[in-house]
């Protein structure tokens, strides 16, 4: 049973996402349980009946119409990272299903994103603007059931009331759940470009094209920057290019720091994002930037993963090695501009759509992507 306190109206299962912008949106009454994918421990996730949240005092439900598949929720998976059972998922688009008592931004109908972490905005780390190790960002406010873990791979979700006060968004008319469902990567990437601040002319060396190595490609390119990419994939270099990288290579090819070094009268990069994990890639953005650079590490998220470089490199070499994890409330509104108005042509990062009942096969995609895999999106309406 849904909560007495929320208010319930009818959604035609007929209509499709891209349709609910300009469609009068009724929502029928909600089932008892819904369908969701469950880790259940030792890599392993099965779709199954789960359910429904029941939302409380200031919490909406959310029915759950895209979400994409982020690396950080498949690290958790293959590698056992928290204790299960969870339902992963945060890159999460979809329509209010209900409201909790109280909630008077949102109403059932309004097509939304949801973010799963928002700080407190009291806390020491707060007022450093530290938004990611405050321990109440630190909390999943977003769960489909079970110990809160995003929930997006599922068919509802709830959101708590901290979310629900200042990490949704809602989608404007003309936008698709798959287009909006980028908003959350988009904010992690707007963050970390923050911290680098890429200006006209400067060369920035991209290291990994998946899909959030294109999103910083594309935002860097808007600053006027030269970007140099890197990828092991021959589409993806072609992709990087297509979103405004200047040139493309396999970071195995010699031609990459030659090219960098060509471009920048033999100094190296003035900037380095480092958008992937691989063995010796951080070694490598050293190795390729000049000193006083900037290097953003972005995809080391592992506490088994082991850099070594020299110090004298960092230190004599003037350079600054920073970290940048997770989404930022300051970059909320930026990021969904950015997404909701096709400055950053996100949805063209999207290469398989997936049904809940196939995540199996979507997960392992984006586990072990085939040439031209980029993006994959679980629509779980389907």
């Amino acid at each position: 049973m849904r909560t007495a306190d929320s208010r319930v109206t009818p959604l035609p299962s007929q209509l499709r996402p891209d349709k609910l912008a300009t469609a009068q949106i009724t929502l029928p009454s909600i089932a008892e349980t819904m369908k969701a994918a469950v880790y259940k421990g030792k890599s392993m996730v099965e779709v199954e009946s789960v359910a429904v949240p029941e939302i409380g005092r200031g919490e909406v439900l959310i029915q759950v119409e895209s979400c994409g598949i982020c690396h950080t929720d498949l690290k958790k998976i293959a590698y056992d990272l928290l204790p299960a059972p969870r339902i992963y998922g945060h890159e999460t688009a979809g329509v209010i299903a209900a409201v909790g008592a109280g909630v008077t931004r949102f109403a059932p109908g309004d097509r939304v994103v949801v973010f799963h972490h928002i700080p407190c905005g009291e806390c020491f780390y707060c007022s450093k603007n530290l938004y990611a190790q405050c321990p109440v960002y630190k909390k999943v406010g977003v769960t489909a059931g079970y110990e809160p873990a995003g929930g997006g791979f599922s068919q509802y979700v709830r959101a708590m009331d901290w979310i629900v006060e200042s990490g949704i968004e809602k989608i404007p008319a003309g936008v698709s759940f798959d287009q909006a469902c980028f908003v959350e990567p988009v904010n992690t990437c707007v963050k970390g470009v923050h911290q680098v601040e890429p200006r006209a002319g400067d060369v920035v060396a991209i290291l990994g094209q998946g899909p959030i190595g294109m999103i910083f490609t594309m935002m860097v390119s808007r600053l006027g920057a030269r970007i140099v990419a890197t990828d092991t994939m021959v589409f993806r270099r072609k992709m990087a290019l297509r979103f405004g990288a200047h040139e493309a290579f396999d970071p195995r090819e010699a031609a990459f720091g030659r090219t960098i070094k060509q471009m920048t009268d033999g100094r190296g990069a003035d900037i380095v994002i480092v958008a992937a994990s691989a063995k010796g890639i951080v070694e490598q953005a050293v190795e390729c930037s000049r000193p006083g650079a900037r290097i953003l590490l972005f995809a080391q998220t592992s506490h088994q993963e082991r850099i070594e470089v020299s110090g004298a490199d960092i230190c004599m070499g003037e350079r600054i090695l920073c970290g940048s994890y997770s989404a930022s409330v300051d970059v909320q509104k930026e990021s969904a501009d950015l997404v909701f108005s096709g400055k950053l042509p996100v949805e063209e990062l999207v290469s398989h759509r997936f049904a809940l009942t196939d995540i199996h096969e979507g997960i392992e995609r984006a586990l072990h992507p085939e040439p031209e895999s980029l993006k994959i999106v679980v629509q779980p309406q389907r």
